[in-house]
């Protein structure tokens, strides 16, 4: 049986120049044009670093997006995720021809309608209706075609009282609510989304979903979606590409990517030198160690757990304006549990340096799991952490019936003391 592919990217890369001018010097400028009237290849495409932003690096030139291939069939629903960063947002400008690619090519059959920041596509001095009809024509529709659909895009969006309203006086949910409706409901072959769906509420964001399954599901079309947001990538995609520095890492199951995406984000842990963190520093998380029973062995349902915080405190903080916080996720980023104390008791020195979390009996199933950090001095932020370090839970006896407690996900309730 042969595959009906609709979307085929072969060898794309973008290359920045990174400062206030866009493209180079005159110099720069120069030189290309020496080289492209010789018929030599652009001398810039030879340089460059890979697009990690959290390093200073020593080019002026980095590849947003480097080598990238892959397919997508009719009907399917991509998930593209990965880090900030990693370059979704280039690849979807890219693909929906808002910028051009430095080198590569992109085979399409039928037309794209993109929704990447809030406002696309819309002019704001048009109302929503003029709007509608202009977006329409460029994706090649005729006048009646658009009349045919307005009605069901004012009533999806949920505009209706604001439609013959200039579109800057929106909220931006309500801009999402209709730019999405627009490019939804005007048929085009390939819709690409972007993050921009999180500005919506909720109800929006489940509607728009299910619209999404029923396109791709029920009428054919090719779904290509960006998101942070775990869960909805799971239920919505049929396929995941991982993008690690403006490269693939990984093209396959949704499960295994987001697996593989997850199991990137681990820190090591030993956090003193770890930079993506906010806050003022002054008590900041140095160390952590997590195990099950005893040191050497791994966390177990129903088994005794700890997680023990070494902290950085120089400044010898007193324990009394201290706060601290853990918040723990599933593999979806789904919040399992939020723990938070402020320290009330503590002998021998006035400076605290250790935390200890400790559960008689661990209440999750097995899997991966996720901790955000919080430590705040004198209700001032002083080390935030987002995923801080995650750790593996290993399926366990619970209930000491000889049985295994089956992997059901759901939301556990956890008991901890705190020792210090």
């Amino acid at each position: 049986m042969s595959r009906d592919v609709i979307l085929k990217v072969e060898n794309i890369s973008k290359q920045y120049r990174l400062g206030l001018v866009g493209t180079g010097t005159i110099s720069h400028d120069l030189n290309r044009w020496w080289h492209k009237v010789r018929g030599k290849e652009d001398p810039y495409l030879k340089i460059g670093e890979r697009n990690d932003r959290s390093t200073k690096g020593t080019s002026d030139y980095v590849w947003a997006l480097q080598d990238i291939n892959f397919e997508v069939e009719r009907g399917e629903v991509l998930g593209i995720i990965g880090k900030n960063g990693a370059g979704k947002s280039t690849l979807l400008k890219i693909l929906s021809k808002v910028t051009s690619p430095t080198t590569g090519e992109i085979k399409t059959k039928g037309r794209i309608a993109s929704l990447l920041e809030v406002g696309t596509g819309f002019h704001g001095e048009m109302t929503g209706r003029e709007n509608i009809f202009l977006n329409g024509a460029i994706l090649g529709m005729t006048k009646k075609e658009i009349a045919s659909k307005i009605d069901e895009i004012i009533d999806f969006s949920g505009c209706e009282r604001y439609i013959d309203t200039p579109v800057k006086r929106y909220s931006s949910g309500m801009t999402v609510r209709l730019a999405f409706a627009v490019a939804a409901f005007l048929e085009p072959e390939i819709l690409v989304i972007d993050e921009v769906l999180a500005v919506g509420d909720a109800e929006f964001q489940k509607k728009a979903i299910g619209k999404m399954q029923d396109i791709s599901r029920g009428e054919g079309r090719t779904v290509l979606f960006v998101s942070h947001n775990m869960a909805a990538v799971k239920s919505l995609c049929t396929r995941a590409i991982v993008l690690e520095k403006g490269k693939v890492g990984f093209s396959g199951e949704v499960e295994n990517g987001i697996n593989y995406y997850l199991d990137g984000t681990k820190s090591n842990f030993t956090l003193g030198q770890f930079k993506d963190r906010k806050g003022t520093g002054v008590v900041k998380i140095k160390r952590v160690m997590v195990f099950g029973s005893d040191t050497n062995c791994k966390p177990q349902t129903g088994k005794p757990f700890t997680i023990c915080f070494e902290l950085d405190n120089e400044h010898q903080i007193s324990y009394q304006d201290i706060s601290f916080d853990i918040r723990i996720d599933d593999n979806l980023g789904q919040r399992i549990s939020w723990l938070s104390t402020s320290l009330k008791q503590k002998t021998n020195e006035s400076d605290i340096n250790r935390l200890t979390f400790v559960m008689d009996k661990l209440q999750l199933n097995d899997g991966f799991y996720y901790v955000t950090t919080h430590i705040a001095v004198k209700k001032e932020v002083s080390d935030w952490i987002q995923n801080a370090f995650s750790f593996e839970v290993e399926q366990g006896d619970y209930y000491n019936t000889g049985f295994m407690v089956p992997n059901i996900q759901s939301k556990a309730l956890l008991n901890f003391t705190i020792e210090l």
